[in-house]
């Protein structure tokens, strides 16, 4: 037994020192997952299960973008190991929210359809956000204003509101995404925009303008000329 444990210990570090060498991108998926398994399990043999996580999810990224909840139950791990698993994706949210803040404006359609892709990327179902902008049209905060199925989210215009009076916002973006990855708005989108618009006019903050977006490209309601 004393041999397995050190040989064990072993593949950690080298796994680790690939890492730090190396950077993620030399991982094979099952390898990033086995790696990000060490700090829930330490003495555990996770790259088996990094396997078996991986195959009951047919991906790396279906299996980090599922609930918790279903990880935990499909793949017979606690809820924290769970937990662990759906969390890098949402710390790079996190990370480029951060880093668009301090850094650039929102100038352009491109600027904001870019970070909007990279906001609801570990996004499974529709969700409305509204991004708040100061003066110079830099970002104050990216809101969640509601999380709803697969092809609806029920949007609150007082919510929205809210939202957009606590960051004290000079401009807004709207914004919400399509997870069946068909970008064309729906009637209902449209007509809520304009209602929204409306609102946000009698309050002297501008609705810059409504991107939908899926996995890999937006559409602009400004570039579209509905707003």
């Amino acid at each position: 037994m004393g041999g397995k444990k050190v040989t064990h210990a072993g593949h950690r570090e080298r796994v680790r020192e690939k890492y730090v060498n190396n950077g993620i991108n030399s991982f094979a998926d099952h390898e990033v997952l086995e790696f990000l398994l060490f700090y829930a399990l330490p003495r555990r043999d996770t790259n088996e299960l990094a396997h078996k996580m991986i195959n009951e999810f047919g991906s790396l990224h279906n299996l980090m973008d599922a609930h918790p909840s279903e990880i935990s139950r499909r793949c017979k791990v606690s809820i924290s190991v769970a937990a662990l698993v759906t969390l890098p994706p949402q710390i790079h949210k996190k990370y480029v929210a951060s880093k668009m803040a301090k850094k650039n404006p929102f100038h352009s359609t491109k600027a904001v359809g870019t970070f909007l892709i990279s906001l609801f990327a570990a996004e499974v179902s529709e969700c409305f956000y509204i991004l708040c902008l100061d003066s110079q049209q830099k970002l104050i905060s990216s809101e969640l204003i509601t999380r709803g199925t697969l092809n609806h989210a029920q949007i609150y215009l007082r919510s929205i509101m809210e939202a957009a009076l606590k960051h004290h916002a000079c401009s807004v973006v709207l914004s919400h995404n399509h997870p069946n990855n068909d970008l064309t708005p729906s009637d209902e989108d449209i007509s809520t925009t304009e209602k929204i618009v409306e609102a946000f006019e009698s309050i002297d903050v501008a609705v810059l303008d409504h991107v939908i977006v899926n996995t890999s490209e937006y559409y602009s309601f400004k570039e579209n000329n509905y707003l």
